[in-house]
């Protein structure tokens, strides 16, 4: 099954024409979208939209960290009771992570709110959604801080995605490192000159990669400068089966058996 691990299809960018992008989503062979939430904000509109399309469209909760603000702290603990909630609908707590390519403003916070949502993922048995730029020191600093206090013999490895991965090699083999969670592949791996694919071929199996869009963002060539949106991932899915030399229904295979060995309520 060919899955979208990453989309925020509730955002306003689709307001005027979201059952069409879904109906091209389906088109394509898309099986299942996940939605990682952003803010306090945008909870409602994603539950809104995945409760229209059961089966297919799969919220996560959790907040970014560009969008902590000032009252951060309250925004958490609100979150939270909705995972207190029996049967709650969140597949994964996302999107969370740490952000100080543009602002360093926040630096102790962002890895504080990060290490209370890697709690949750714990207390509630769900994986992450995670959010790295210009910070993965800082980030396997704060994984493996929380491995080490809240991991008992009992649990099962933490489970997750770090997200929209373009790093290097070194980057790579250290994700990789924590080994319950996968690293998603996007648009940027189609872009021209970007190292991504050889960092892949040489580093990761296909058996650690999931495939996103992060619609509306980051579309993939030949769509690039347009908005993103679930369908064009199988532009990423036949850029990964020229890296490795398989074919694409193999990808979405592995990857789509990927993704829910590491989101088991979407199945």
């Amino acid at each position: 099954m060919c899955i979208d691990t990453h989309s925020h299809l509730y955002g306003e960018e689709f307001a005027t024409d979201i059952e069409e992008v879904l109906e091209r989503a389906r088109d394509a062979g898309i099986g299942k979208i996940f939605l990682p939430n952003i803010n306090a904000a945008s909870i409602e509109p994603m539950l809104s939209l995945a409760g229209k399309h059961p089966g297919f469209l799969y919220p996560m909760i959790g907040l970014h960290p560009e969008d902590l603000g000032d009252n951060w702290r309250e925004v958490l603990a609100a979150m939270e009771q909705r995972l207190k909630e029996p049967g709650h609908p969140y597949i994964g707590v996302g999107e969370v992570g740490l952000d100080y390519y543009w602002d360093r403003s926040q630096y102790a916070e962002q890895q504080e709110a990060l290490a209370i949502q890697v709690e949750w993922a714990y207390r509630y048995h769900l994986p992450l959604m995670i959010h790295c730029r210009s910070a993965q020191r800082e980030l396997v600093e704060v994984l493996k801080a929380q491995i080490r206090k809240l991991a008992t013999p009992e649990d099962p490895p933490l489970r997750g995605v770090f997200h929209c991965f373009s790093g290097s090699e070194e980057q790579a083999r250290e994700l990789l490192t924590f080994e319950g969670f996968k690293l998603g592949i996007g648009g940027v791996v189609t872009f021209k000159n970007c190292r991504l694919p050889e960092v892949l071929r040489k580093a990761v199996p296909l058996q650690r990669l999931v495939l996103e869009t992060d619609a509306p963002y980051l579309a993939p060539v030949p769509y690039r400068g347009k908005r993103n949106e679930s369908a064009y991932v199988t532009a990423v899915a036949k850029k990964l089966s020229a890296i490795y030399g398989v074919e694409v229904a193999q990808v979405y295979e592995i990857t789509g058996k990927n993704a829910l060995e590491t989101f088991p309520r979407a199945l």
